[in-house]
Parts: structure tokens; C-alpha cells; sequence
């Protein structure tokens, strides 16, 4: 029991003094660019998916 006491005093100790946090201007830019990054990626893959989709449907009404 003694070293899990421990154990979570080191590590409040660790996430109170040792870990450098971001400030929340930081914070909001990674958030930022987070979102626009998804939003490409998605935008990108819905691009893929219509126009895999469109080849299908002109493959399967020649061949039917």
C-alpha cells in the first residue's frame, strides 16, 4: 500500500511541477489546426468515396 501512496505522490508532484503545460492561446491553435486538418481529410475521402461510387454505377449499368 506504501508504494502505491507513493506512487501518486510522485506523480502529482510530476503533473504539478515537472510537465510543461500548454498556455491556452497554444492551445486553441493546436484545436484550430486539429479541425481544419479533419475537415481536409474528410472532404478528401468524400471525394474519393462519390467518385469510386460514380465509376461503380457507370461499371454496373454497362455490364447490366
Amino acid at each position: 500500500m506504501a508504494n502505491v501512496v507513493q506512487f501518486l505522490k510522485d506523480s502529482y508532484e510530476e503533473m504539478t511541477q515537472r510537465v510543461s503545460w500548454p498556455t491556452w492561446g497554444e492551445l486553441q491553435n493546436s484545436a484550430v489546426l486539429v479541425l481544419v486538418a479533419s475537415l481536409i481529410i474528410a472532404l478528401i475521402i468524400l471525394l474519393m468515396d462519390e467518385t469510386v461510387g460514380s465509376l461503380l454505377k457507370l461499371f454496373y449499368q454497362s455490364v447490366g
